[in-house]
Protein backbone atom coordinates (compact mmCIF):
# COMPACT_ATOMS: atom_id res chain seq x y z
CA UNK A 1 0.00 0.00 0.00
CA UNK A 2 1.33 3.40 -0.70
CA UNK A 3 -1.08 6.38 -0.75
CA UNK A 4 -3.98 6.14 -3.20
CA UNK A 5 -1.59 2.36 -4.28
CA UNK A 6 -2.56 -0.77 -3.08
CA UNK A 7 -1.61 -3.99 -3.93
CA UNK A 8 -4.22 -6.60 -4.74
CA UNK A 9 -4.12 -10.68 -4.38
CA UNK A 10 -6.86 -11.58 -6.95
CA UNK A 11 -8.93 -14.57 -6.37
CA UNK A 12 -6.66 -16.66 -9.40
CA UNK A 13 -3.62 -15.62 -7.41
CA UNK A 14 -2.06 -12.81 -9.22
CA UNK A 15 -0.99 -9.80 -7.44
CA UNK A 16 -1.74 -6.43 -9.60
CA UNK A 17 -1.11 -2.87 -8.19
CA UNK A 18 -4.35 -0.70 -8.31
CA UNK A 19 -5.58 3.10 -7.78
CA UNK A 20 -8.34 3.47 -5.59
CA UNK A 21 -10.80 5.32 -7.14
CA UNK A 22 -12.87 8.11 -4.94
CA UNK A 23 -11.18 10.13 -2.42
CA UNK A 24 -14.16 9.42 0.13
CA UNK A 25 -13.59 5.55 0.41
CA UNK A 26 -10.60 4.35 2.83
CA UNK A 27 -9.64 0.41 2.48
CA UNK A 28 -7.76 -1.19 4.77
CA UNK A 29 -5.66 -4.52 4.76
CA UNK A 30 -8.31 -7.92 4.28
CA UNK A 31 -10.72 -5.63 2.54
CA UNK A 32 -12.43 -7.56 -0.27
CA UNK A 33 -12.72 -5.22 -3.37
CA UNK A 34 -13.83 -5.11 -6.92
CA UNK A 35 -11.36 -4.78 -9.82
CA UNK A 36 -11.86 -2.54 -13.13
CA UNK A 37 -9.13 -3.17 -15.76
CA UNK A 38 -10.55 -1.37 -18.33
CA UNK A 39 -8.13 1.94 -18.18
CA UNK A 40 -5.68 0.88 -15.77
CA UNK A 41 -6.14 -1.25 -12.92
CA UNK A 42 -8.35 0.30 -10.49
CA UNK A 43 -10.36 -0.44 -7.21
CA UNK A 44 -14.08 0.70 -8.10
CA UNK A 45 -15.94 -1.18 -5.30
CA UNK A 46 -15.80 -2.36 -1.55
CA UNK A 47 -17.70 -5.08 0.08
CA UNK A 48 -19.31 -4.88 3.32
CA UNK A 49 -16.47 -5.35 5.96
CA UNK A 50 -16.99 -8.36 9.09
CA UNK A 51 -15.00 -6.26 11.22
CA UNK A 52 -12.48 -3.77 11.07
CA UNK A 53 -9.60 -2.98 13.47
CA UNK A 54 -8.33 0.32 13.59
CA UNK A 55 -6.80 3.21 15.98
CA UNK A 56 -8.22 6.58 15.74
CA UNK A 57 -8.17 9.96 18.18
CA UNK A 58 -9.76 13.11 17.97
CA UNK A 59 -8.83 14.28 14.43
CA UNK A 60 -7.97 11.48 12.53
CA UNK A 61 -8.09 7.61 12.18
CA UNK A 62 -5.68 4.58 10.66
CA UNK A 63 -7.14 1.48 9.37
CA UNK A 64 -4.91 -1.70 10.22
CA UNK A 65 -6.91 -5.18 8.79
CA UNK A 66 -10.46 -5.77 8.00
CA UNK A 67 -12.19 -8.82 8.12
CA UNK A 68 -10.16 -10.20 10.90
CA UNK A 69 -11.36 -13.24 13.39
CA UNK A 70 -8.46 -12.89 15.88
CA UNK A 71 -6.07 -10.49 16.75
CA UNK A 72 -2.47 -11.62 17.87
CA UNK A 73 -0.27 -9.13 20.11
CA UNK A 74 3.09 -10.21 20.28
CA UNK A 75 4.93 -8.92 23.04
CA UNK A 76 8.72 -10.15 24.19
CA UNK A 77 10.96 -10.09 27.29
CA UNK A 78 13.65 -7.80 25.49
CA UNK A 79 11.54 -5.24 24.84
CA UNK A 80 9.81 -3.08 27.40
CA UNK A 81 6.18 -4.13 27.14
CA UNK A 82 3.55 -0.88 27.45
CA UNK A 83 0.66 -2.86 29.21
CA UNK A 84 -1.48 0.07 28.13
CA UNK A 85 -1.12 -0.44 24.96
CA UNK A 86 -1.64 -3.76 24.87
CA UNK A 87 -5.17 -3.81 27.02
CA UNK A 88 -5.81 -1.06 24.07
CA UNK A 89 -5.59 -4.01 21.84
CA UNK A 90 -7.76 -6.05 23.93
CA UNK A 91 -10.70 -3.24 23.68
CA UNK A 92 -10.26 -2.67 20.05
CA UNK A 93 -10.75 -6.69 19.39
CA UNK A 94 -13.45 -7.33 22.16
CA UNK A 95 -15.13 -3.97 20.52
CA UNK A 96 -14.96 -5.93 16.60
CA UNK A 97 -16.23 -9.18 18.12
CA UNK A 98 -12.66 -10.69 17.47
CA UNK A 99 -10.47 -13.49 19.20
CA UNK A 100 -7.41 -11.87 21.12
CA UNK A 101 -4.24 -14.32 21.61
CA UNK A 102 -1.28 -13.22 23.46
CA UNK A 103 1.95 -14.58 22.17
CA UNK A 104 5.22 -14.57 24.10
CA UNK A 105 7.96 -14.30 21.71
CA UNK A 106 11.59 -15.25 21.78
CA UNK A 107 11.02 -17.86 24.81
CA UNK A 108 14.35 -19.12 24.17
CA UNK A 109 15.83 -16.21 26.06
CA UNK A 110 16.74 -16.93 29.66
CA UNK A 111 14.02 -14.40 31.04
CA UNK A 112 11.40 -15.33 29.57
CA UNK A 113 10.16 -17.80 31.90
CA UNK A 114 9.49 -15.36 34.79
CA UNK A 115 8.07 -13.22 32.10
CA UNK A 116 5.63 -15.07 31.30
CA UNK A 117 4.26 -15.20 34.44
CA UNK A 118 3.71 -11.61 34.82
CA UNK A 119 1.00 -12.01 31.82
CA UNK A 120 -0.83 -14.68 33.81
CA UNK A 121 -3.81 -12.37 34.62
CA UNK A 122 -4.81 -12.04 30.98
CA UNK A 123 -5.15 -16.11 30.51
CA UNK A 124 -7.05 -15.74 33.96
CA UNK A 125 -9.33 -13.37 31.35
CA UNK A 126 -9.93 -15.98 28.39
CA UNK A 127 -6.98 -14.58 26.50
CA UNK A 128 -4.39 -17.76 25.64
CA UNK A 129 -0.65 -17.05 26.52
CA UNK A 130 1.20 -18.85 23.77
CA UNK A 131 4.67 -19.22 23.85
CA UNK A 132 7.08 -19.34 21.13
CA UNK A 133 10.19 -18.68 19.55
CA UNK A 134 10.20 -17.14 16.07
CA UNK A 135 13.86 -19.00 15.65
CA UNK A 136 12.99 -22.47 17.12
CA UNK A 137 9.34 -23.71 17.92
CA UNK A 138 5.84 -21.80 16.40
CA UNK A 139 3.63 -25.06 16.58
CA UNK A 140 1.29 -23.81 19.16
CA UNK A 141 0.87 -20.34 17.01
CA UNK A 142 0.55 -22.50 13.85
CA UNK A 143 -2.21 -24.54 15.36
CA UNK A 144 -4.18 -21.02 16.04
CA UNK A 145 -3.90 -19.32 13.08
CA UNK A 146 -4.63 -22.53 10.71
CA UNK A 147 -8.31 -21.34 9.34
CA UNK A 148 -8.27 -17.93 10.64
CA UNK A 149 -8.03 -14.34 9.43
CA UNK A 150 -5.65 -13.00 11.75
CA UNK A 151 -4.17 -9.42 12.26
CA UNK A 152 -0.26 -9.54 14.44
CA UNK A 153 0.43 -6.34 16.61
CA UNK A 154 2.72 -5.22 18.64
CA UNK A 155 5.40 -2.49 19.28
CA UNK A 156 8.48 -2.34 16.87
CA UNK A 157 11.24 -5.14 18.24
CA UNK A 158 8.94 -7.68 19.31
CA UNK A 159 9.93 -10.15 15.85
CA UNK A 160 5.97 -9.84 14.51
CA UNK A 161 7.97 -10.78 10.63
CA UNK A 162 10.06 -12.99 12.03
CA UNK A 163 7.33 -14.83 12.93
CA UNK A 164 4.71 -14.84 10.16
CA UNK A 165 8.42 -15.68 8.47
CA UNK A 166 8.24 -18.84 10.82
CA UNK A 167 4.95 -19.42 10.38
CA UNK A 168 5.19 -19.06 6.86
CA UNK A 169 8.33 -19.77 4.77
CA UNK A 170 7.18 -18.42 1.76
CA UNK A 171 6.40 -14.86 3.31
CA UNK A 172 10.02 -13.66 2.75
CA UNK A 173 9.37 -14.15 -1.34
CA UNK A 174 5.38 -12.76 -1.18
CA UNK A 175 7.22 -9.65 0.72
CA UNK A 176 9.57 -9.15 -2.23
CA UNK A 177 6.76 -9.73 -4.77
CA UNK A 178 4.66 -7.16 -2.82
CA UNK A 179 7.35 -4.93 -3.02
CA UNK A 180 8.19 -5.20 -6.87
CA UNK A 181 4.31 -4.78 -7.69
CA UNK A 182 4.70 -1.27 -5.68
CA UNK A 183 8.14 -0.35 -7.35
CA UNK A 184 10.08 -0.09 -3.80
CA UNK A 185 12.67 -2.15 -2.56
CA UNK A 186 11.74 -1.91 1.00
CA UNK A 187 11.59 -4.61 3.19
CA UNK A 188 10.51 -3.38 6.99
CA UNK A 189 6.80 -3.48 8.08
CA UNK A 190 6.04 0.49 7.28
CA UNK A 191 2.21 -0.67 6.29
CA UNK A 192 0.05 -3.57 6.68
CA UNK A 193 0.68 -6.66 4.52
CA UNK A 194 -1.70 -10.04 4.00
CA UNK A 195 0.06 -13.12 3.68
CA UNK A 196 -2.21 -16.40 2.98
CA UNK A 197 -2.07 -19.30 5.11
CA UNK A 198 -4.15 -22.61 5.33
CA UNK A 199 -8.03 -21.72 5.22
CA UNK A 200 -7.23 -18.46 5.99
CA UNK A 201 -4.37 -15.09 6.05
CA UNK A 202 -2.36 -13.24 7.78
CA UNK A 203 -2.15 -9.32 8.37
CA UNK A 204 1.55 -8.07 9.49
CA UNK A 205 1.28 -4.55 10.74
CA UNK A 206 3.95 -2.12 11.12
CA UNK A 207 4.80 -1.40 15.01
CA UNK A 208 3.21 1.17 17.00
CA UNK A 209 3.38 3.17 20.30
CA UNK A 210 0.35 4.85 20.48
CA UNK A 211 -3.22 3.28 19.91
CA UNK A 212 -6.39 5.65 20.37
CA UNK A 213 -9.76 4.53 20.78
CA UNK A 214 -11.69 7.69 20.18
CA UNK A 215 -14.27 5.99 17.77
CA UNK A 216 -15.29 3.65 20.35
CA UNK A 217 -18.24 4.75 22.61
CA UNK A 218 -18.39 4.62 26.06
CA UNK A 219 -20.46 2.28 26.50
CA UNK A 220 -18.60 -0.22 24.19
CA UNK A 221 -15.54 0.26 26.07
CA UNK A 222 -16.79 -0.75 29.17
CA UNK A 223 -18.28 -3.96 26.90
CA UNK A 224 -15.46 -4.65 26.30
CA UNK A 225 -13.85 -5.69 29.79
CA UNK A 226 -15.26 -8.77 29.38
CA UNK A 227 -14.83 -9.27 34.01
CA UNK A 228 -16.81 -6.44 33.97
CA UNK A 229 -19.75 -6.66 31.24
CA UNK A 230 -22.34 -8.20 34.51
CA UNK A 231 -21.27 -5.56 36.21
CA UNK A 232 -22.01 -2.65 34.43
CA UNK A 233 -25.15 -2.96 33.89
CA UNK A 234 -25.61 -3.48 37.83
CA UNK A 235 -24.70 0.02 38.10
CA UNK A 236 -27.62 2.81 39.53
CA UNK A 237 -26.82 5.40 36.58
CA UNK A 238 -27.05 4.22 33.16
CA UNK A 239 -24.18 6.45 32.47
CA UNK A 240 -22.19 5.76 35.05
CA UNK A 241 -18.26 6.41 34.55
CA UNK A 242 -17.34 3.61 36.70
CA UNK A 243 -15.18 6.07 39.15
CA UNK A 244 -17.34 8.19 41.96
CA UNK A 245 -20.66 7.49 40.94
CA UNK A 246 -23.17 6.39 44.28
CA UNK A 247 -24.25 2.62 43.35
CA UNK A 248 -21.76 1.78 40.63
CA UNK A 249 -21.18 -2.30 40.85
CA UNK A 250 -17.53 -1.70 39.64
CA UNK A 251 -16.60 0.43 42.57
CA UNK A 252 -18.12 -1.95 45.13
CA UNK A 253 -16.32 -4.78 43.61
CA UNK A 254 -13.09 -3.14 43.42
CA UNK A 255 -13.71 -2.04 47.27
CA UNK A 256 -14.35 -5.97 47.61
CA UNK A 257 -10.95 -7.34 45.76
CA UNK A 258 -13.06 -9.22 42.77
CA UNK A 259 -11.83 -7.12 39.81
CA UNK A 260 -8.06 -6.08 39.46
CA UNK A 261 -7.63 -1.91 39.66
CA UNK A 262 -5.77 -1.36 36.53
CA UNK A 263 -8.17 -2.69 34.75
CA UNK A 264 -10.60 -0.19 36.38
CA UNK A 265 -7.98 2.45 36.55
CA UNK A 266 -7.81 2.08 32.92
CA UNK A 267 -11.53 1.71 31.88
CA UNK A 268 -11.57 5.05 33.34
CA UNK A 269 -9.34 6.62 31.35
CA UNK A 270 -10.59 5.18 28.43
CA UNK A 271 -14.18 6.53 29.34
CA UNK A 272 -13.64 9.99 29.79
CA UNK A 273 -10.89 9.83 26.70
CA UNK A 274 -14.33 8.75 24.91
CA UNK A 275 -16.08 11.24 26.37
CA UNK A 276 -13.54 14.20 25.50
CA UNK A 277 -13.55 13.17 21.89
CA UNK A 278 -17.04 13.45 21.92
CA UNK A 279 -17.06 17.31 23.68
CA UNK A 280 -18.04 16.10 27.25
CA UNK A 281 -16.61 17.10 30.00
Amino acid sequence: MQRRHYCVDLDAGEIIECVLKGRATSIACGDRVEVSREQGAAIVALAPRQSLFYRSDAFKQKLIAANVTQVIGVIASDVPVDEHLLNRWIVAAETERCRFVLVLNKADLPESGAFAKRFEPYAALDYPLVIVSALGDVASLAARVRGERSVIIGQSGMGKSTLINALLPSADARTGELSKALRSGRHTTTSAALYRCEDGWIVDSPGMKVFGLAHCTPEAIAHAFVELRGLVTQCRFRDCRHDREPGCAVQLALAEGRVAPQRVALLQRLIREANRARGRS
